[in-house]
């Protein structure tokens, strides 16, 4: 995942979909022109068939980041690693059972969301607190006086 933004989307309308896998939001058209900058794997921009199957509609919340790696708000949503751009809080579904596979077996990490939406439990599952990132070094911000 290079450090060059993702394109930021076009239109809030019902066009906006989420991948499945990053929760990168962009327009149908744009996913279907670029595919995800995250997930170039999923090669959303080779098969209009694999936008539908990699992304969704149904999202709630979005966030627009500008660099993850020192975003307190991207690291709690584990999306410290990825690309500058707009991302959904949560997703409704999940990937396909065999996108699944093909993830895990190229040694990638699907996103979940944290907690149950309905009764506000974010941050926190099987106990652990999920804003410790191992693998994203935390910088504090700068004071400025």
């Amino acid at each position: 995942m290079g450090s060059a933004p993702a394109q930021i989307p076009t239109s809030f309308g019902h066009e906006l979909r989420a991948c499945l896998r990053c929760r990168l939001v962009k327009t149908y058209d744009q996913f279907r022109e670029s595919g995800c900058e995250n997930c170039p794997f999923f090669k959303m921009d080779e098969d209009n068939e694999r936008v539908v199957d990699c992304t969704t509609p149904n999202f709630n919340g979005i966030i627009s980041v500008m660099d993850p790696s020192r975003s307190w708000a991207a690291r709690w949503l584990r999306i410290g690693r990825f690309v500058p751009g707009c991302y959904t809080l949560a997703v409704s579904e999940a990937l396909p059972e065999d996108l699944q596979v093909r993830v895990k077996f190229i040694n990638q990490h699907i996103l979940f969301n944290k907690g149950n939406m309905e009764d506000g439990r974010y941050g926190t599952r099987f106990g652990h607190n999920l804003c410790e990132e191992v693998h994203v070094q935390y910088v504090p911000p700068k004071r400025i006086i």
